[in-house]
């Protein structure tokens, strides 16, 4: 199972490439280089640019776009409008991401994204995060912190009854932390065996979308709960917000 999260088309290079310009460029000026006739100075350009390439920024990976975009949100989402995007703030979180806009009229427009499926193993990673970073940031915790080991553990008593290749699932299961790990979803280095899982977890991942996606990873396992009792078994991720 997977679930899709928009990425730009052939923008995936790293987000600050180009941060050395810093110290030649002049912010005070919207005429950045010889017949440049945009509107936007140039951490503006900086943020939005940052939009684009990455699935998300936050004050915590991106403090300094953060920063811009809450200054200038008005005229970021504007610009981002104009390539038939929108802009999504979560404030409480400090995450931003953009998504493919729609027309009212069921119509689509042009698009810059691509939707990126996540595979079965990522998408269970997933959901794994969102459970522990809502359970640690209910017990009051300032920031959730998860180790390898435990992340795969999860995804292996997902395995299907009928699976035999274990050291293959096993393989499967650490690949997709090292893919969570470069969509910053989880913070650290590839190499690290614990990680602090990121604040943008959770409204990137949205609590209907994950019914969904547990739902159909039972299915496809076999091991679709027989009843009601069985069902509510994982209260925990699926609490509403308040109870």
């Amino acid at each position: 199972m997977s679930v899709d999260l928009d990425q730009p088309d052939e923008l995936d290079v790293v987000a600050n490439d180009f941060d050395d310009l810093d110290e030649v460029a002049d912010e005070r000026s919207v005429s950045l280089f010889e017949g440049d006739e945009g509107g936007l100075e140039y951490a503006q350009r900086h943020a939005l640019v940052t939009l684009l390439k990455q699935r998300f920024i936050s004050a915590r990976t991106h403090p300094r776009d953060w920063q811009v975009l809450v200054e200038h949100e008005r005229v970021i989402r504007s610009r981002l409008n104009d390539l038939f995007l929108d802009l999504q703030v979560d404030p409480a979180r400090e995450v931003a991401w953009k998504r493919q806009a729609f027309s009212e009229t069921g119509g689509r427009f042009p698009t810059l994204l691509h939707d990126t499926a996540w595979s079965r193993e990522e998408t269970l990673v997933l959901v794994h995060l969102r459970d522990r970073l809502r359970a640690g940031l209910a017990g009051g915790d300032a920031r959730v912190y998860i180790d390898r080991e435990d992340i795969v553990d999860y995804v292996a008593s997902f395995r299907p009854t009928h699976a035999t290749d274990e050291a293959g699932d096993e393989k499967r299961a650490r690949n997709a932390v090292v893919s969570i790990v470069k969509a910053g979803l989880l913070i650290g280095s590839a190499a690290e065996d614990r990680y602090e899982i990121s604040e943008a977890v959770e409204p990137l991942l949205p609590l209907e979308l994950l019914h969904e996606l547990l739902d159909a990873l039972q299915r496809a396992n076999g091991t679709e709960p027989a009843d009601e009792a069985e069902a509510a078994e994982p209260a925990d991720l699926f609490e509403e917000d308040g109870e």
